[in-house]
């Protein structure tokens, strides 16, 4: 019986994405909550003394490796009795992957007052969602904090986990997922975590190579493509982290609009790379990033429709 077929994952994406447009993400026992738990668990135990690199990378593999290979028994002895119920497991994992509706909700919530004029809600709204200081920021740097976070969690909670949903199903989803959260929980460059956390921040990478520099070619295409790739080619090396960079920089080329410079962290200045041409991030653009996102979500969700409908003629043996 084979593990995947085409059919299967176009029912299975279908229903995640009735799923994620009719309640978004789950929001009671989201099971990133128990795998937090167990992280932060595993991260005071094991966060200490010597040989960090080591003990995180252990750390990384149990609690990755373990959630898959749970994953794939269960999925495989559900298998064993019904294939439906098989890739109904697979939609509750891209379901769980996929932050679409809170993404853009969050970032929708900051646009909103900043376009009343309400600076003091908009910074308060960023606030939930940026680790930067927001509380003297203008209204321009509002506004490309928002439109920043839009575009690099944007790859990051949709188009990754879609992409790996596509090569291995909802196992594939969910290690992204968790790799992603371990990321944001273990990948500081602070004394504390830059050593233990260092397997999860180039996981993180490595599995976002790929589908990072797809959505930045999707943002240029679907944008001001000449700045867009100007930008990319131009601005994104310069970025510290090797898949915002292109996301971000396309994005900003695409939207033709400035991102990054200078920002406030911690009580420090950071003096980031500026990304893209044209006037500083306004109120508006905010709305502009919102779209550009459903834009490129709507095209890669036809590509996948089509791949897959394809896959199926294919595999019925039609051809």
């Amino acid at each position: 019986m084979v593990w995947l077929n085409p059919a299967g994952l176009l029912v299975a994406l279908c229903v995640a994405l009735l799923l994620e447009c009719c309640w978004g993400e789950p929001r009671r026992y989201h099971p990133l909550v128990g795998f937090g738990r167990l992280a932060n668990m595993l991260a005071l135990r094991l966060n200490r003394g010597a040989g960090l690199l080591l003990r995180g990378g252990l750390a990384w593999l149990v609690l990755v490796g373990g959630a898959l290979g749970l994953f794939i028994a269960l999925r495989w002895q559900v298998m064993q009795f019904s294939p439906l119920l098989a890739y109904a497991l697979d939609a509750w994992a891209l379901w769980f992957s996929l932050g679409a509706n809170s993404l853009l909700a969050h970032v929708a919530a900051i646009g909103a007052p900043l376009l009343a004029g309400d600076l003091p809600l908009a910074r308060a709204q960023l606030q939930k969602i940026v680790s930067r200081d927001c509380q003297a920021l203008d209204a321009s740097q509002v506004a490309a904090g928002a439109v920043e976070s839009c575009l690099e969690n944007g790859a990051d909670a949709i188009f990754a986990s879609l992409f790996y949903f596509m090569l291995l199903g909802g196992a594939g989803a969910l290690v992204h997922r968790l790799a992603n959260t371990l990321d944001a929980m273990w990948g500081y460059k602070t004394p504390q975590w830059q050593r233990f956390g260092c397997c999860a921040a180039r996981m993180d990478d490595a599995l976002n190579w790929i589908p990072a520099r797809l959505c930045a070619l999707s943002y240029a295409l679907l944008g001001q493509t000449r700045l867009a790739f100007m930008a990319w080619r131009q601005q994104a090396p310069l970025w510290d982290s090797p898949n915002a960079g292109p996301v971000m920089a396309a994005g900003a080329g695409a939207l033709g609009i400035r991102l990054g410079g200078a920002a406030p962290y911690h009580g420090q200045i950071e003096l980031r790379p500026e990304l893209g041409f044209g006037p500083l991030a306004s109120a508006p653009d905010i709305t502009r990033s919102i779209q550009l996102i459903q834009t490129t979500l709507a095209c890669w969700l036809g590509g996948m429709v089509l791949v897959l409908f394809f896959a199926m003629v294919i595999h019925s043996g039609r051809f």
